[in-house]
């Protein structure tokens, strides 16, 4: 008995890898082929960050987080509608266009 749970776990193991593995290599491509995108997203990350850094911190409240967090997420969805309408791309004016709402959200960031 003791053999097939090693065998079990041995199966998970490599399950694991091989799905590791190939959402790694799926980013790689997508952000080779895909850099408007990677660049907003990497954006909203990081306002991401500093918002629940600015909660940790207590520079700013739970309830005042959750309001940043709601916009991040709404611009977060703005790009991946406008990345479905274009053949999974933005176009220079969408990535403009987003930026300028970044932009926005990082100043309510510092503000708050």
């Amino acid at each position: 008995m003791p053999s097939l749970t090693k065998l079990a776990a041995f199966a998970f193991a490599v399950a694991f890898s091989a799905g590791v593995a190939s959402n790694a290599m799926a980013e790689t491509q997508w952000n080779k082929d895909h850099p408007r995108r990677h660049e907003v997203n990497h954006r909203l990350a990081n306002q991401n960050r500093r918002i629940d850094h600015k909660v940790a911190d207590g520079q700013m409240t739970k309830g005042q987080a959750a309001a940043l967090h709601k916009d991040d997420r709404q611009v977060r969805q703005e790009e991946r509608d406008m990345a479905h309408q274009d053949g999974s791309h933005i176009t220079k004016q969408e990535d403009r266009t987003l930026n300028h709402q970044e932009n926005q959200l990082s100043k309510d960031i510092y503000h708050e």
